[in-house]
């Protein structure tokens, strides 16, 4: 089985996917803005547009992928995250199509960086 292993950059009314095996990236935005002032993903069904796309267009070929996905969110996360934005962004990236989703709080990371806390959270 292959895995392949994506970041997602989630901030307000953007998502930016980068296959960290590859370096291959691609930023899509919404039809319909998805971001609210209060929460990063006030609107679930405006946001899973773009992230389907972007999962399909960085994943790789082939069918038989397995998909494990960091997920940091980058703006409106002043206290941390609430249950709920943890669980829409796992929400999202589990209908994209990942089996193994980490939602994780900090800076931007590199490749390297990314790689090493999917394999520790696995």
């Amino acid at each position: 089985m292959f895995i392949t292993r994506l970041y997602l950059r989630l901030s307000v009314n953007r998502v930016l996917f980068r296959n960290v095996d590859t370096g291959q990236s691609v930023e899509r935005a919404p039809d319909t803005p998805f971001s609210h002032p209060r929460m990063l993903v006030g609107d679930f069904i405006s946001a899973q547009g773009p992230v389907k796309a972007a999962v399909a267009d960085v994943r790789g070929a082939g069918f038989a992928r397995w998909i494990r996905l960091l997920a940091p969110p980058t703006q409106l996360v002043d206290g941390g995250l609430s249950q709920v934005e943890d669980r829409v962004l796992r929400e999202l990236a589990n209908g994209a199509g990942a089996g193994k989703v980490v939602v994780w709080l900090g800076g931007d990371l590199g490749d390297d960086a990314v790689r090493a806390k999917l394999r520790d959270a696995a």
